[in-house]
């Protein structure tokens, strides 16, 4: 249902608001160059720090602003069930295809409490959802055998896999087989994770490189791995400074220096170190961005 290059869209600010003509040319950005589907309020739409308001109207201005032409997939993540429901639901209300959901984070649940967690949420809203499992980020590891429980509801559809692992994405592919779609949460293994099963990435250096990231995923799914192969190459060093610092202070700042947003991100999140800007910078212009 979901797959190909999918980006984990910016949320562009204005002096500490949503800055709603800049996402919107950010969407235009994103569909000309071949972006398959977009996720507003994921961890790199600054979701964490987003008032519910913000938040809802976030989702609705890239509903409004894609108009169907492809599918927005709203991160409705939390630690809270209750809350997920609430957010999932508001998604759907405002006409998102599918929504993304972080495992629940700093409660550390087990995994009987993450399978009755995502299963409460699917049970309670009609909507495609995606498991997303970042335990270097939330502190709790969604594990495969878990995945493998959940891939049998109707309403769970594919997983943002972002551990960095290899194997633990494998174990997931060969538990869930056709149950489940399952998504690269890490750019530089997107490859990799294909070549093992995957249908493409829920992308961060899309933001910057979308026609890239794009031409890589179908350049591999057109069977021409030689040229997946050297995109996959080529793309490493900048998916790499991607996440010079916390996700999403870099891709900001990369987004700012090509002119197509303000360098603005929310407390507690900091500006860009200025040394890891100025090899942000050095990094950029080597593939001609700016």
């Amino acid at each position: 249902m979901f797959q190909g290059s999918i980006v984990a869209i910016v949320t562009p600010f204005n002096n500490g608001a949503v800055d709603e003509e800049r996402l919107r040319e950010l969407v235009e950005f994103q569909i000309e160059n071949g972006t398959d589907a977009i996720v507003p309020c994921g961890t790199t739409g600054e979701s964490s720090t987003l008032n519910y308001k913000e938040h809802d109207r976030v989702v609705q201005i890239v509903v409004e602003q894609v108009n169907k032409r492809v599918p927005v997939i709203a991160g409705t993540g939390s630690n809270s069930t209750h809350e997920a429901i609430e957010i999932t639901q508001h998604a759907k209300d405002l006409g998102a295809d599918g929504a993304l959901l972080v495992t629940p984070y700093y409660n550390k649940p087990s995994q009987e409490g993450l399978f009755l967690h995502y299963k409460a949420v699917a049970d309670a809203v009609a909507l495609p959802q995606i498991l997303y499992n970042v335990p270097g980020r939330t502190g709790v590891n969604l594990l495969p055998e878990t995945v493998a429980r959940l891939s049998v509801h109707k309403n769970i559809v594919a997983i943002k896999e972002a551990t960095g692992s290899l194997q633990q994405a494998s174990e997931v592919l060969a538990l869930c087989g056709d149950n489940l779609t399952v998504l690269s949460g890490d750019d530089f293994i997107t490859l990799p994770m294909m070549a093992a099963g995957a249908k493409g990435v829920i992308s961060v250096t899309a933001n910057i490189m979308p026609k890239e990231i794009s031409s890589m995923v179908d350049a591999f799914n057109a069977g021409n791995l030689e040229e997946a192969r050297r995109l996959h190459l080529y793309l490493l060093k900048i998916s790499n400074a991607m996440f010079i610092e916390s996700n999403p202070v870099p891709v900001k700042t990369a987004v700012a220096l090509m002119g197509k947003a303000r360098d603005e991100v929310r407390l507690p999140l900091a500006p860009l170190m200025e040394a890891n800007k100025a090899k942000l910078v050095a990094i950029m212009k080597e593939y001609k961005l700016i």
